[in-house]
């Protein structure tokens, strides 16, 4: 027999997602600890037992709200990325473009994950811990792409590692930039960077293979001439 609560959690307009989907909203706009739970249950238009009948405080509801934004998020940068073009090379420069889109929207308040840790203190909070979690699973996204271009490039894997990390610098920069200038097209200067570094690193990559393949060259041969 499915209970009052579990048909509510399960439905797509139940008290738990309007209470989510609140507390995503506010907080992005926010920030959390200028977000009260009575501004959260007053926009979700629920009562506020709903709020202690799925949540046992509001930091456990910001923590899930934040896991529900990164699904979303992840989803539609991904899939923005792989629209950029057929080659690593595309995909790669084309995220920036991706974040551009971002950028001009009415609703962009930053990276909201890292808004998030800023306002938490513990790395060991939860709300820490699904920032934290979502930075790695845009890394591991951004490092699947660095090998692929790796793939394309012929570039040492340790180096796409290495320019997988750099390229999240890139990414978070260009978004924190784009929140305090107001400027979107802070997402074009970190792509024009971003270029120069792909430069950068496939000159690298042509001078170490050249290197590599002289140092396996046997010496030249010494003839003696007799008198």
């Amino acid at each position: 027999m499915v209970t009052e609560t579990q048909a509510e959690t399960s439905s797509p307009g139940s008290a738990r997602e309007r209470l989510l989907a609140a507390a995503e909203a506010l907080v992005y706009a926010g920030g959390i600890h200028a977000t009260g739970v009575d501004a959260i249950v007053k926009q979700s238009g629920t009562a506020r037992k709903s709020f202690y009948t799925h949540f046992e405080s509001k930091d456990a509801l910001v923590a899930a709200a934040l896991e529900r934004r990164d699904e979303r998020w992840m989803n539609w940068f991904i899939t923005g990325t792989h629209k950029r073009g057929d080659t690593a090379r595309a995909r790669l420069l084309g995220m920036f473009d991706v974040l551009r889109e971002w950028f001009v929207s009415a609703d962009f308040h930053g990276c909201a994950f890292l808004n998030a840790a800023g306002e938490i203190a513990s790395p060991e909070d939860p709300i820490r811990v699904v920032a934290r979690e979502h930075k790695e699973r845009l890394l591991a996204f951004v490092q699947s792409q660095c090998d692929d271009y790796a793939a394309e490039s012929g570039m040492d894997a340790r180096r796409a590692a290495g320019l997988a990390r750099q390229w999240l610098i890139l990414l978070d920069g260009a978004i924190g930039v784009a929140l305090v200038s107001g400027n979107a097209d802070a997402a074009l200067d970190a792509q024009a960077a971003a270029q120069s570094v792909l430069d950068a690193a496939c000159v690298g990559e042509a001078h170490h293979a050249l290197n590599k393949s002289s140092r396996k060259r046997p010496p030249p041969r010494r003839t003696v001439q007799s008198d």
